[in-house]
């Protein structure tokens, strides 16, 4: 278990900022104890889900600065082959231009930075698939100032608190890594995102069309998917529909598992989930998130935990199972929104 101090000097580490709690003796305590809390989680977590365990996860607590470090370090390991691919287009058509190329790039992380920013005063823990080195993950890393913050701030138990996280982690690492062709799916469709990132002939006409024909229609110029969705060709969006379903199942997957699990164990569990819902739903920073189309992150904690409860609540819990078999089964978006039509295609 390491815990590493923030660093200082860029925008990005100053608009993060940190928690004062968190540059005590307290971290270490911290760290501590979600080591200890991650083993004995990844013991109960098994049972709850009915998905088998190999292997132990690495626990590793950080501040919000390198919470962004690690995530542009990961997703310079994701785009690297899209890159490289787009590099050899322009090369091959005669366009390549690597003044322009290098500039695009830097705008890109900055951009990247400054959505990570704002998200990591927000972020409790995060479950690492691919490690910022681009090699396979299998870490939990959790966002020291935050749970420390969030434990001052709420009066919560933090023995409680911190066991609660640490479910919710723990159940997604059940996702990816007891259901055995999950990770690659996953991984397929991020590639697949990246790679159809491409420059678009007409691209800004169709936005433009799209916008008029919203306002025609009386539908917000910006939806859920934010400026992504806006911009993004029909291949894209095809693509963001996909992941959009995937993650809503996962997350609403955890979070049931997350609650169960915290009523039979912890005394405090209503109360840390109605605080951690009116979190999520807070109005100063929804223009943000319609903005970015993080406002889809939050719909997936919603319609996800909405299509479990009612899929369990239609067939069994066992029925859920039917959704980890394949990526055939998966419920997409429009049946996520709609569970008896899943149930109806799958039984």
């Amino acid at each position: 278990m390491t815990y590493s101090r923030p660093g200082r000097g860029r925008l990005s580490d100053r608009v993060a900022g940190t928690y004062p709690l968190a540059e005590t003796y307290h971290r270490q305590q911290l760290a501590e104890e979600m080591e200890r809390i991650t083993l004995e989680v990844s013991e109960v977590v098994p049972q709850a889900t009915g998905l088998s365990l190999p292997g132990t996860p690495h626990s590793v607590v950080i501040d919000r600065s390198e919470w962004i470090d690690r995530n542009v370090a990961t997703f310079s390991h994701l785009t690297e082959p899209a890159r490289r691919k787009l590099e050899e287009r322009m090369e091959e058509s005669g366009t390549r231009n690597q003044a322009a190329a290098a500039i695009a790039e830097r705008v890109m992380a900055a951009e990247t930075r400054a959505v990570l920013s704002i998200l990591a005063r927000r972020v409790l823990g995060q479950y690492e698939l691919v490690l910022p080195t681009g090699e396979p993950g299998d870490t939990v890393a959790y966002v020291g100032p935050n749970i420390l913050q969030m434990e001052r701030t709420h009066q919560f138990k933090p023995a409680e608190f911190r066991y609660w996280v640490a479910l919710h982690e723990l159940t997604h690492r059940a996702q990816f890594q007891g259901i055995p062709w999950m990770r690659g799916y996953f991984l397929g469709l991020v590639t697949e995102l990246v790679e159809s990132s491409r420059p678009e002939p007409g691209a800004l006409g169709r936005v433009f069309e799209e916008i008029s024909t919203r306002r025609a229609t009386g539908r917000p110029v910006l939806d859920e998917r934010g400026l992504l969705g806006l911009f993004g060709s029909p291949e894209q969006n095809a693509i963001v529909d996909k992941v959009q379903a995937l993650m809503s199942l996962l997350e609403g997957h955890g979070h049931v598992v997350m609650d169960r699990v915290g009523s039979d164990r912890l005394k405090t569990q209503d109360r840390m989930s109605r605080v951690l819902k009116g979190r999520r739903n807070d109005k100063r920073t929804a223009a943000f998130f319609r903005l970015t189309g993080l406002e889809m992150k939050m719909k997936q904690y919603k319609q996800g935990e909405k299509f479990v409860l009612a899929v369990e609540r239609e067939s069994g819990w066992d029925t859920l199972r039917i959704a980890f078999r394949g990526a055939s089964s998966l419920p997409g978006l429009h049946e996520i929104e709609d569970p008896t039509k899943w149930l109806q295609r799958v039984a």
